[in-house]
């Protein structure tokens, strides 16, 4: 089906694009790899949530009850801050999975468009 969407350019800006978006999502949540662009070494999101890295704990939500717990016992508050926090890092974690799953089917689209475009 040769179903022109946009431009070669457009095309292959969005493939990059992509790449870019699924690599930055996903490839140190493979295999705790670093990925460097323009001399920042930066890790992968997705993988930082999954293993519960700190450096995101101001990204995390908490609900109010264990933010500000009603218990007087200090280890059922603890409890209730581990678990939240877990379920946090966990749903967070799941997100950037489905954003890097979005980034494929963008990837497949563009390089689709890159063919269109090629081959007319």
């Amino acid at each position: 089906m040769r179903v022109k969407i946009c431009g070669p350019k457009c095309s292959l800006c969005c493939t990059l694009l992509s790449i870019w978006g699924i690599v930055q999502l996903v490839s140190a949540y493979a295999c705790n790899s670093v990925v460097s662009v323009v001399g920042l070494v930066q890790l992968s999101d997705g993988s930082l949530f999954w293993i519960k890295s700190p450096a995101f704990i101001e990204d995390l939500s908490f609900p109010d009850d264990v933010l500000h717990p009603v218990h007087d016992d200090p280890e059922k508050n603890a409890l209730d801050y581990l678990l939240a926090l877990n379920e946090s890092y966990a749903t967070i974690a799941k997100n950037c999975g489905i954003a890097a799953a979005l980034y494929a089917v963008s990837l497949i689209i563009s390089g689709w468009q890159m063919w269109v475009n090629k081959s007319s």
